[in-house]
């Protein structure tokens, strides 16, 4: 398991460990990272855009029997995705989804394209790559009766998310909103958007509706198995309390998209809802999600059944019986060391 260091390695790692046959190794780029102090096997590796890379996976693979490599980092996905036949001679799997599917999935504004192109419902939305078609786009999407979002085509987590609100009273973010909010005013996004090389943004309308994270397990376009949960409360995108719910609107969609991208392993699907009532995409996350561990709680190990299903190890139905309705909180917690 690569992402030793992210915020959700810890109870990725916790439901690895579960299985008391598989023998896990945790990695990360930084030495220091919590995995080396929360599991028995620990190794150092460069980051995805060290040219060492790939070397160093394939002779860890070599050195360390490695039947499956189950990343956490976003940013290692393509790379490792294109080296698949390379692992498979070294030995080891890969638990990520083709190059193809992955290209569209990590880029909003491709995805987006993608799912219209496909006949999938998406939030109205815009590609832009100068100021003047932000500003056209903010409009066009309603602004200033309506609420618009904009975040640039590739990034991970929350990062230059921002919501353009009419409505916004900026003495009550200074002192009733911690630093992370997202509110922005339409001019200071202008400001802020002219000051420097110009990203490729999508800008969209703002869903205020409840908003699910979806975790999956698919097989090559098939979905195995979809389980959302309702995020109640946020800290910096990550959820913290929430309740595993069976909405079939929901997993019906979400079936749609890993059919048409063809997605595999454990995928991470964000939706929200429309102020029509209907659930939207936000984006994808082609990869193991850090909240994915609070389905342990409702009777699921994701993450065993992703390496199971690489591996061709047998499944119960049991294992794959959800418990809706139940409900988490996270916290967090210290390693010693």
């Amino acid at each position: 398991m690569t992402g030793g260091g992210a915020p959700g390695a810890a109870g990725i790692l916790k439901c690895l460990q579960q299985n008391k046959s598989f023998h896990v190794i945790a990695a990360d780029a930084n030495p220091g990272a919590v995995g080396r102090y929360l599991n028995k096997n620990f190794e150092t590796i460069p980051l995805a855009t060290d040219p060492s890379f790939m070397d160093v996976m394939l002779s860890l693979c070599r050195k360390r029997d490695i039947h499956i490599i189950l990343p956490l980092v976003t940013k290692e996905l393509i790379p490792l995705s294109k080296h698949t036949k390379e692992f498979e001679l070294a030995g080891a799997k890969l638990s990520v989804s083709s190059t193809a599917s992955l290209e569209i999935a990590n880029n909003k504004s491709r995805l987006y394209e993608f799912m219209q192109w496909s006949g999938m419902t998406v939030p109205a939305f815009s590609v832009v790559e100068n100021i003047e078609q932000f500003k056209a786009a903010v409009e066009e999407l309603g602004y200033p009766e309506k609420q618009v979002c904009f975040k640039p085509s590739v990034s991970n987590g929350s990062r230059g998310f921002r919501i353009i609100s009419k409505q916004t009273n900026e003495l009550d973010l200074l002192f009733n909103h911690k630093p992370a909010s997202t509110y922005l005013s339409l001019q200071d996004a202008i400001r802020i958007l002219s000051s420097g090389v110009f990203p490729e943004l999508l800008v969209s309308e703002y869903l205020p509706g409840e908003e699910y994270s979806v975790d999956c397990v698919a097989n090559h376009g098939e979905p195995f198995l979809v389980v959302p949960r309702v995020r109640k409360k946020m800290i910096n995108g990550i959820s913290v309390e929430g309740e595993f719910i069976k909405d079939d609107s929901i997993i019906s969609y979400c079936n749609q998209i890993i059919h048409e991208l063809q997605l595999h392993g454990n995928i991470g699907i964000q939706v929200k809802k429309s102020a029509a009532g209907q659930f939207l995409i936000l984006e994808i996350n082609p990869r193991v999600q850090g909240t994915i561990s609070a389905a342990l709680g409702a009777g699921v190990n994701l993450p065993e059944l992703a390496v199971k299903q690489e591996l061709g190890l047998p499944i119960s139905p049991n294992e794959m019986q959800v418990k809706w309705g139940t409900k988490f909180s996270r916290y967090w917690d210290e390693v010693f060391y």
